[in-house]
């Protein structure tokens, strides 16, 4: 006999309904982990508007997941043209 898929109830906190915009992002990793800083760029500076910290294994999970998307996303919209990269080095304080 087969368990059946659980459901998980996710709370959704009010303050985050909204998100937030980041134009850049900065990736780093460690043996253990994956750390992504989501980045509001504004040159002449910047602000880093979130930080995840993730496990390989779920980096891998989130890789698959966004390419996904971006598939459906292109049989549905057409092709996405590639962002280019900002100007300059970013350097995170």
């Amino acid at each position: 006999m087969q368990d059946k898929p659980k459901e998980i109830r996710v709370d959704f906190p009010k303050e985050l309904f909204g998100g937030v915009y980041s134009n850049n992002m900065a990736v780093s990793h460690t043996r253990e982990e994956f750390i992504m800083d989501f980045i509001m760029l504004a040159p002449p500076s910047g602000a880093v508007n979130a930080r995840i910290i993730v496990s390989p294994g779920h980096m891998k999970r989130i890789a698959k997941a966004l390419q996904d998307n971006i598939s459906k996303y292109e049989q549905r919209f057409g092709n996405i043209q590639s962002a280019e990269e900002p100007g300059g080095k970013i350097t995170l304080q």
